[in-house]
């Protein structure tokens, strides 16, 4: 591993960085990974868009589901691996951030100049009025309108999403709008089946083309929503490095590659750059 964090530091150390992260970044903050090594394969179809906003029966079971996750979610703290982004971007070698996450664990970990590909999970969005709630003010409401819901949590997703039983959501009952008082809520994320915001696309490519090299965290780029950044960069000539455990599908645009834990690589390359720790004391 010793000669893969020379390689990544020698990359990294001529500044201009954006990183593209992964669900493999928060595995050590408690959050599982879809397809790595502490993955958890799913047992239920995602939710898609169209269903959620179509199917009355689908968005009760989703929020049962989504408001078991969310607690689960809510607790989890940064781990070294997102507090040496943080040092990294406070060493002035990371210009950005780019995440597929929806954990907010970036920003509580201290990095600024991050764009959440995929939006944010603590934030409810009305789809009536576009009004955001704060997702504590929701699961506050979710509590008082459902004060015997007690279910087990078998697995929690990297969405918030959980495996919970048909039978054990049927009597949950949502919540609507607490401002137009009749709006659809949905968590303020994309789902399957959505497309992400044109804006938000065109400011994560803008980044990737001025960048001198893009970095991948914890992400096997199986969707194009993120693979997207790394073909971009490939295309402009721009190196790509890509730490993470097992193959990616961006592997063969890779000028780097490094299959080992993110918490081992991240806090030694930011020793080896920077000389200080990647974590303050």
């Amino acid at each position: 591993m010793t000669k893969s964090v020379q390689e990544l530091a020698s990359l990294v150390s001529g500044g201009q960085v954006v990183v593209l992260s992964g669900a493999g970044l928060s595995t050590e903050s408690g959050i599982p990974d879809y397809r790595g090594p502490s993955g958890v394969a799913r047992r239920h179809t995602p939710m898609t868009f169209q269903a959620f906003t179509r199917d009355a029966v689908a968005r009760r079971r989703y929020w049962a589901r989504s408001h078991l996750g969310w607690r689960l979610i809510a607790r989890a703290t940064p781990n070294d691996g997102h507090r040496a982004v943080a040092r990294l971007q406070d060493a002035g070698l990371v210009e950005a951030v780019i995440t597929q996450n929806v954990d907010g664990l970036h920003g509580a970990a201290g990095s600024d100049r991050v764009v959440e590909l995929h939006g944010r999970l603590d934030e409810v969005i009305c789809l009536d009025c576009g009004n955001l709630t704060s997702r504590e003010e929701v699961d506050r409401r979710l509590r008082e309108a459902n004060p015997d819901f007690v279910a087990r949590v078998a697995a929690v997703n990297p969405d918030g999403d959980v495996d919970l039983p048909d039978e054990q959501a049927a009597g949950f009952r949502p919540v609507d709008c607490g401002i137009c008082g009749t709006g659809m809520l949905k968590p303020d994320v994309v789902f399957f089946g959505e497309t992400v915001p044109r804006q938000r696309v065109a400011r994560c490519f803008a980044l990737v083309e001025q960048a001198r090299a893009v970095v991948v965290l914890g992400s096997s780029l199986t969707v194009m929503s993120g693979r997207r950044f790394v073909i971009r960069a490939a295309k402009q000539g721009i190196p790509v490095a890509i730490v993470n455990q097992g193959p990616t599908r961006g592997d063969g645009y890779a000028t780097v590659r490094v299959d080992a834990p993110l918490g081992q690589v991240l806090p030694a390359l930011v020793e080896r750059v920077t000389g200080a720790s990647a974590v303050p004391v």
